[in-house]
């Protein structure tokens, strides 16, 4: 397993990836084009990703402005390898040592997503829109917190 920064030439992968998952599935996948991820990786924020044998298996951004997890997904038959965790503990390094702001993304209820951050030491906040948990984590929370033991 080899974990990188995204690239631009990534993208199909990684959109190869958000389209594989079985949970969180983009209700109009035509609204998270090429354009956005590129957005995403060169100015809003950054991404990495996991590859296995020059396939892409998994991918996680943050944005920077918006101060969120944008997007952390792994095809599904990589799921419960420690891939997940991995990309997350990477993003998570990298933003808190840009900024001390409170991070916070949004899932489904009742996924895998939902007790994955749970279990990584995220907070729940309250709802993100009608149908998603808000989560959060604070620098204090990285630094000192259950995101630091996991």
């Amino acid at each position: 397993m080899i974990y990188r920064e995204a690239t631009i030439s990534d993208i199909l992968q990684i959109q190869l990836v958000r389209h594989s998952v079985k949970e969180n599935i983009l209700s109009d996948p035509s609204k998270v084009t090429d354009k956005n991820c590129e957005d995403y990786l060169t100015v809003r924020g950054k991404g990495w990703v996991c590859e296995i044998q020059h396939e892409i298996v998994g991918f996680a951004i943050v944005d920077l402005k918006d101060h969120n997890v944008w997007a952390l997904f792994i095809k599904p038959e990589f799921e419960g390898k420690g891939i997940g965790k991995m990309l997350h503990k990477i993003m998570l390094d990298w933003y808190f040592n840009q900024t001390t702001k409170t991070l916070w993304l949004g899932t489904e209820f009742n996924t895998r997503a939902e007790q994955f951050y749970r279990l990584q030491g995220w907070r729940e906040t309250g709802m993100n829109g009608e149908a998603e948990i808000r989560f959060e984590m604070s620098y204090d929370n990285w630094k000192y917190g259950e995101a630091a033991k996991a």
